[in-house]
């Protein structure tokens, strides 16, 4: 009898633990292919991870998302130390393309190419291939870094 009380406080304790660190997330824009993820606080991205950060506040991030922050969720597709190249309007990593800029947001407003070069320490490019994705290709999100990063996701639905 001791050992199962034991053994469910343990699993309580651990559920508590769990429970604290993830978090269900639903996607309202088209950018990523899943609608549903179950957010791992915390946990450092690798390449290939959805990363849900939060955005730089500025003029163009609230005219379209508002001006109360919201968490935006996209893929890893650049790694610290890595290179972020510009061939016209493709980018690249490493040589490889990885999205195309548009000149212009879906309301007209200009959008101005991200950074190149070397991806900083502690920082990602984050993208989600979307032709309208709204992400490290543009100076206006930018690499994401540090305590911008809330942690990963994994797809549910």
């Amino acid at each position: 009898m001791l050992g199962s009380a034991l053994l469910f406080c343990l699993g309580l304790k651990a559920l508590h633990e769990w429970r604290a660190s993830h978090v269900l997330l639903v996607n309202l824009t088209h950018s990523l292919p899943n609608w549903a993820f179950l957010l791992e606080e915390g946990r450092r991205p690798a390449r290939g991870d959805y990363v849900f950060f939060m955005p730089p506040q500025n003029v163009l991030v609230r005219a379209h998302f508002g001006e109360e922050p919201r968490l935006f969720g996209k893929r890893v597709l650049g790694m610290p130390g890595d290179i972020v190249g510009h061939a016209g309007r493709v980018v690249t990593i490493n040589g490889k393309p990885v999205a195309t800029m548009k000149p212009r947001t879906r309301l007209g407003e200009p959008l101005t190419p991200g950074k190149t070069g070397p991806v900083p320490q502690g920082c990602y490019f984050a993208g989600s291939g979307h032709k309208d994705g709204f992400d490290s290709r543009y100076a206006d999100i930018g690499f994401v870094c540090g305590r911008q990063v809330i942690g990963t996701g994994v797809p549910l639905l």
